[in-house]
């Protein structure tokens, strides 16, 4: 053994199975102290009470410390602020070192960089391992040494390496003697002594931990063969609903890329390839941090939108009088949860038709999606806004009729969270400021007082977008020039 006694920080690795830095605690280490850190540095600064991630992760944290205690082990659950918590622990459970799991967001290392100074100054070491990624950091460059920019060749290469010693699992419980003798520490907080309410988390059928990470990876297993084909339709059940549960480590990023690259048929190899999206823009993150305040592509960093407060909150709202936008917004308000197909839709029309920074949509997404991960969200941000790293290119701006009337024909998804259009026939569900009063009669809708009319005119704004990028990229021409 090399330590004595060691201390596992679990962070954004809510589970015991398959997580490699608590593997290499219990196999580096004889006696293993855990701990999970309810971090007031980061719940302080929410903004609602009714947080579902904070609920989310209460619960899961209830579950992980069931879990722990079925292998022998213990979780001390603490609130406090990790950064000062985590080594005034260590000294007093006489810990040789704390073990942890890789972040990548800029602050998490701002705060590791510091928990590892005041570690070092009282002789206690700090190891952290890759938990949440297949590939990170400048595990996948080009051939001249750099960080990809673009998915497609990050992608060939992410393949082309990935094999079984990448996707292996680590056997926590192979080494759980090595878990400190158990004494069972205070019980877990409440939710309100942490400051925050329940939410309809439960109501909504999202189970935490890693039940319910399991229960969802089974389901999608019997539907993955149809994934391609189902994944951009929002009205019916097409996706696999993990997110949360990567977001917060409740289950193995290797689990489900072994499972996907096992499997080699196409519903396998499309889900696969969103999992090497998400390592992509870690490996972003990671290499242009600049990424989580400005625009990747400089060139369009100074786009004058022109960020009018009354369209924000009319999106923000639901109230744009475009269906698909406003049934979007609706889910994510009602539930934290938003397909995906539709969060490119919802923010191309902020940024391209309302004309919106793209980075009022970002913080707005931050504070609502369950899911919210930095790199993820910036990324798709950027993407939909033209501005990141492989980016949809900014001529290119979706139609918010259109991408109804192609991702749910039917209006099914739309009259689940339009109930006011419920009665509109498919063929206007998409534009029914279109119908004729006869026809609003009909449907027992009237523009204007039971549904807005459209804040505004898809075409013009479309016409404006393209002004707006044209001259930013003129003026960056002009200026790479002189």
């Amino acid at each position: 053994m090399r330590y004595a006694r060691a201390l596992f920080w679990f962070r954004r690795d809510l589970r015991c199975h398959d997580n490699a830095g608590l593997y290499e605690a219990l196999r580096q280490s004889a006696a293993v102290h855990c701990v999970f850190v309810f971090d007031r540095a980061i719940l302080e600064k929410l903004s609602q009470r009714k947080d579902r991630r904070v609920e989310f992760i209460w619960r899961s944290v209830s579950d992980l410390q069931r879990d722990l205690r079925a292998l022998g082990g213990e979780l001390q659950i603490v609130h406090a602020v990790a950064q000062d918590l985590i080594p005034q622990l260590a000294v007093q459970l006489s810990a040789d070192a704390v073990f942890a799991n890789h972040d990548y967001e800029p602050v998490a290392i701002v705060r590791d960089d510091r928990v590892q100074a005041a570690l070092g100054a009282s002789g206690i070491g700090f190891h952290a391992f890759k938990d949440q990624s297949v590939f990170d950091k400048s595990e996948i460059l080009t051939q001249a040494g750099k960080p990809y920019a673009v998915f497609t060749p990050y992608k060939n290469a992410w393949l082309a390496k990935v094999d079984d010693f990448y996707l292996k699992s680590y056997p926590v419980a192979k080494y759980r003697d090595n878990f400190a003798p158990s004494r069972r520490p205070a019980p877990l907080p409440s939710l309100e002594s942490l400051g925050f309410e329940p939410t309809n988390l439960l109501a909504l059928g999202l189970k935490p931990g890693s039940i319910g990470a399991r229960e969802l990876l089974e389901d999608f297993k019997a539907r993955i063969d149809h994934y391609k084909a189902r994944r951009d339709y929002p009205g019916v059940k097409g996706v696999s609903y993990l997110s949360v549960h990567q977001r917060f480590g409740t289950i193995s990023i290797r689990e489900l890329a072994r499972f996907a690259h096992a499997l080699r048929n196409e519903g396998a190899a499309t889900w696969l390839s969103e999992l090497i999206w998400r390592d992509f823009y870690f490996q972003i993150l990671w290499h242009f941090p600049h990424v989580v305040e400005h625009a990747f592509k400089r060139e369009y960093e100074t786009l004058e939108f022109e960020n009018r407060r009354d369209y924000f909150d009319a999106w923000c709202n639901a109230s744009t009088g475009y269906p698909i936008i406003d049934a979007a917004m609706r889910q994510l308000s009602q539930t934290g949860y938003m397909h995906n197909r539709l969060r490119m839709i919802v923010a191309s029309y902020l940024v391209k038709d309302l004309l919106i920074d793209w980075r009022w949509g970002e913080r707005y997404f931050a504070e609502a999606l369950n899911d919210f991960d930095l790199a993820a969200n910036n990324g798709g941000w950027q993407w939909a806004a033209s501005t990141g790293c492989d980016a949809q290119p900014y001529f290119r701006i979706f139609n918010p009729v259109t991408q109804s009337q192609r991702f749910d024909p039917d209006g099914r998804f739309l009259r689940r969270y339009l109930p006011e259009l419920a009665q509109c026939p498919d063929e206007h569900i998409h534009a029914p400021w279109l119908m004729s009063s006869a026809q609003q009669l009909a449907a027992n809708l009237r523009i204007g007082h039971d549904y807005p009319g459209p804040l505004v005119d898809h075409a013009a704004q479309r016409a404006k977008a393209l002004a707006l990028f044209t001259r930013a990229k003129k003026e960056n021409i002009s200026k790479s020039n002189a």
